[in-house]
């Protein structure tokens, strides 16, 4: 029984799917046949109120959603109804011709009402009220907003490069994954085919706008003939019978398309939010009470004025100014509550713990890692709050251990309120390390250097990397990613801080107990190794120095057992941690390299001269240091060096003698931290080296 009901499911969703795949080849199927085949008067009333049912639920949908990609099937929705439309007109225009001297219920029931009862049976009036109705949907909807669709897909265009930069960025910093990235990348792709197909689509109404005029000439001329000329009519009857039929056929058509122009202007004109366009409207409309009470004086004041209609006015006065009365009291309730909330949360803080002897449970240990942050920035790390920077700095961890090669401490976070409201910092071991600010609702346009433009608002520099940025509305969005910023909510700007802080103090996070659980995971693969080196070899914790010195040069120690096969090999010969590093790195001199020249053949580089290396190598021999000139004219050398390599894009990378690399690293890194170092024996052979620049030579 069951794996008969299991068949039947199965063989459901199978039909289902099916269903749903020949829905398209149908739909355009029916719609052809509509302009070929003759259809009855009850058809006919059927397949008009399903017109008017589309319609309408096409408008809500499109009230009802937040952002356009959530209703893509638009387009072709416009060029159905469209082509549903027009295949109605030829049906009933047949019906219409055919039968329309029997009387006015020949076309259908629903043309008749349309024709009769809403115009009254005027046909002036209906003529009238059905080209007001096309020159409102011809000239202002459809107008407008196939402008919007036009403008929007511009404009989305020209941002797709700043988008795809804010979306590397916060790939990079590790607040997403790959997989969301690329989700990010073709939302972009696909909204700027949206405004695209919006464009386009909007042509069709246009045409079905004039379309509907050019059909009811047509019938009437047509109506006419066939009246007094086949059906023996005089011209006023048939000009009165073949007119009403026309134009109800026009407005059963026309009403439709109104609903469906104004939906698309509503799907195109609306801002990218969290809310629907009611919530919009409600939301902001009926926010500010200064707004309500003039407005409500305005109104007063006009409905004062004798010969207006003062009840109305007079009404609308008194309901403006009781929604200005009811925002007024909502504000001070809401005011006297954060109020009395900051007051509490004061008072607990400044309270004194009850008197008692003191215990070992008062001594407070210091957090490895800590984030402080002012009370606006509360809502951010509330999880009650569904704080966004929780997740993000969860990635930050998650993405910190796979690349760096170690899991980092968890970030402890708490409010102090003795700073400002948007401010924060970031502590280790109870020392700060960083601080910033950041502003809920508002996002971080951060000049990369190749920024067009300038933008209003709060200047400031990114905390995490000096860049010249500003802090903008949501509404100038759009504009800044356009102009070449890479623009970022506020808790990508602290979870990008903190992990390129934890990235510059990696050496200082790693301890004994971290280096002791990296052993214990690899001991479950390959014990004897582990046993080899430590503690046979070497003790726990000058593996952790010689881990924390790789780290302190930017090499990760993800691959534990490269580096625990080097130091089982060379500390039978030395146990000198300097030299057992130099080991460690050529060793893993491929994936040094491949951090730094991922795709680049030949790598560009910077190089010492000659007679400069013979110097050094001379000076590192003899035991002494360099002369203070030669040194500051070297550290000056490679300093402009540095820059004029970051200029071009490329990663500031110098490569020297292997002897010379400790010392020049060590020198060099104290001022350039951006510097890295590397010895000609950690570039693979079949890595082909450029020098770029020639530090102390020509470039």
């Amino acid at each position: 029984m069951n794996s008969l009901t299991s068949l039947l499911g199965r063989a459901g969703l199978q039909n289902s799917s099916q269903l749903k795949f020949l829905a398209g080849p149908i739909l355009i199927i029916m719609i052809l046949s509509m302009m070929i085949l003759p259809l009855p008067p009850f058809i006919l009333d059927v397949l008009f109120t399903f017109n008017i049912a589309l319609a309408i639920m096409v408008l809500l949908v499109s009230m009802f959603t937040t952002k356009p990609l959530e209703f893509a099937a638009f387009p072709a929705v416009l060029l159905f109804s469209t082509l549903l439309r027009l295949s109605l007109n030829v049906a009933s225009t047949r019906v219409v011709l055919m039968n329309g001297h029997e009387g006015g219920d020949a076309a259908g029931a629903v043309i008749q009402a349309f024709g009769e009862f809403l115009i009254g049976g005027n046909f002036a009036v209906g003529l009238v009220v059905f080209i007001i109705l096309v020159v409102i949907n011809f000239m202002v909807i459809t107008k407008g907003a196939g402008r919007i669709a036009e403008v929007g897909a511009r404009f989305t265009l020209d941002a797709m490069p700043g988008k795809q930069m804010a979306i590397d960025a916060d790939l990079n910093a590790g607040l997403i994954d790959e997989s969301t990235a690329k989700q990010r990348r073709s939302e972009i792709s696909q909204e700027a085919d949206f405004f695209g197909s919006m464009d386009g689509a909007s042509k069709f109404v246009r045409g079905d706008a004039v379309a509907g005029i050019l059909i009811m000439v047509i019938n009437i001329i047509g109506g006419l003939i066939v009246g007094v000329a086949q059906h023996g009519l005089d011209m006023g009857t048939a000009a009165r019978t073949y007119t009403l039929l026309t134009i109800g056929d026009g407005l059963v058509a026309q009403i439709p398309a109104l609903v469906i122009s104004t939906a698309a202007g509503v799907t195109v004109s609306r801002v990218n939010t969290e809310q629907d366009v009611g919530q919009q409207l409600i939301g902001q409309l009926f926010t500010n009470p200064r707004v309500m009470f003039l407005s409500a004086a305005v109104m007063g004041l006009l409905g004062l004025v004798p010969g207006m209609p003062n009840f109305v006015f007079l009404m609308f006065t008194a309901v403006l100014g009781g929604i200005g009365w009811y925002l007024t009291k909502q504000n001070s309730a809401a005011i006297v509550q954060e109020a009395a909330a900051q007051r509490k949360t004061q008072a607990a803080a400044a309270s004194d713990p009850e008197a008692g002897e003191a215990s070992w449970d008062d001594v407070q240990m210091v957090d490895p890692l800590g984030l402080e942050v002012g009370h606006r920035l509360i809502s951010l790390v509330d999880a009650q709050q569904s704080g966004e920077l929780l997740k993000r700095i969860k990635s930050v961890r998650k993405k910190y251990a796979q690349e760096i090669g170690f899991l980092p401490p968890v970030v402890h976070i708490r409010d102090n309120l003795k700073f400002q409201p948007q401010a924060y910092r970031i502590t280790m071991k109870g020392v700060e390390i960083g601080r910033g600010e950041s502003w809920p609702g508002q996002w971080l346009a951060i000049d990369p250097g190749e920024a067009s433009g300038k933008l209003e608002g709060r200047k400031t520099t990114d905390p995490a990397f000096g860049l010249p940025a500003t802090w903008i509305n949501d509404s100038q969005r759009d504009q800044a990613q356009m102009l070449g910023y890479t623009v970022v909510d506020a808790s990508t700007v602290v979870a990008t801080h903190l992990n390129h802080l934890m990235s510059e103090h990696a050496s200082e996070m790693l301890g004994r107990q971290e280096v002791q659980k990296l052993l214990d995971r690899l001991s479950k693969e390959d014990a004897s190794l582990v046993e080899d080196v430590v503690p046979k070899s070497l003790s726990l914790s000058v593996l952790q120095r010689i881990l924390q010195n790789l780290l302190d040069e930017g090499v990760s120690i993800r691959d534990m057992r490269t580096i625990l096969d080097t130091l089982a090999e060379h500390t039978v010969n030395t146990k000198d941690p300097s030299e057992l590093v130099a080991a460690i790195r050529v060793a893993l001199g491929r994936s040094i390299t491949q951090h730094y020249f991922a795709n680049e053949d030949p790598i560009r580089v910077m190089g010492l001269d000659g007679q400069l290396e013979q110097m050094m190598g001379q000076a590192m021999n003899n035991g002494g240091g360099l002369e203070p000139g030669l040194a500051d004219t070297l550290m000056q050398q490679v300093a402009e060096a540095t820059a004029r390599m970051e200029a071009q894009g490329l990663p500031a990378v110098m490569v020297v003698q292997h002897h010379l690399r400790t010392l020049m690293s060590r020198f060099l890194r104290r001022q350039i931290r951006q510097l890295v170092v590397l010895s000609q024996a950690e570039i693979p052979d079949d890595r082909t080296v450029r020098i770029e620049i020639m530090i102390g030579g020509r470039s």
